[in-house]
């Protein structure tokens, strides 16, 4: 089978737990000092459910955010993309606008779940760790772009087994 012959869930980029952990860190690392303080701090961060909750529990960690909460939106179903819709709002008070608040996922494809959050927070700053074109124009800040037809495979939706070499057996 040839690289070009590759389904789509087999151009997949594969992340571990070290290199999601390094690559929040170096988003934290962008987004210090960043924010609309006086000091450069953000008010909170709101993590999408769920990929963006390990990302966020590392930056809120690097940029002593103490206030965190969750936007729940359901833009998936198993691997066929479908309408986005929230299924839990942050508490509305503490978001306002989203001034002062720093919305972290693990991944923008589409777009059209930062979209649909961006529409409820036309103030709030979006980070991704990684990003797709179709959805980049979403994002304010993220690290790494990969191609719109690759898969990435994050830690934890992987258990580790064998893995067949791409010529000759073992």
């Amino acid at each position: 089978m040839a690289k070009n012959d590759l389904l789509p869930h087999e151009k997949g980029f594969h992340v571990s737990w070290d290199q999601i952990h390094r690559d929040s860190r170096a988003l934290a690392w962008r987004l210090d000092g960043q924010g609309p303080a006086e000091d450069g701090s953000w008010k909170a961060i709101v993590a999408i459910t769920r990929g963006g909750m390990a990302p966020a529990m590392i930056i809120a960690r690097e940029l002593d955010v103490r206030t965190i909460d969750t936007i729940s939106v359901k833009s998936y179903n198993h691997q066929n993309q479908s309408s986005a819709q929230v299924l839990k709002a942050p508490d509305a008070e503490m978001m306002g606008d989203g001034t002062g608040i720093l919305v972290i996922d693990d991944l923008v494809d589409s777009g059209k779940t930062l979209e649909l959050v961006r529409e409820m927070y036309p103030n709030a700053h979006f980070a991704t760790v990684y990003a797709k074109p179709k959805g980049r124009p979403q994002v304010d800040t993220f690290i790494t772009e990969v191609s719109q037809d690759t898969w990435i495979f994050f830690p934890w939706d992987m258990a580790l087994q064998y893995v067949q070499p791409y010529r000759g057996t073992d």
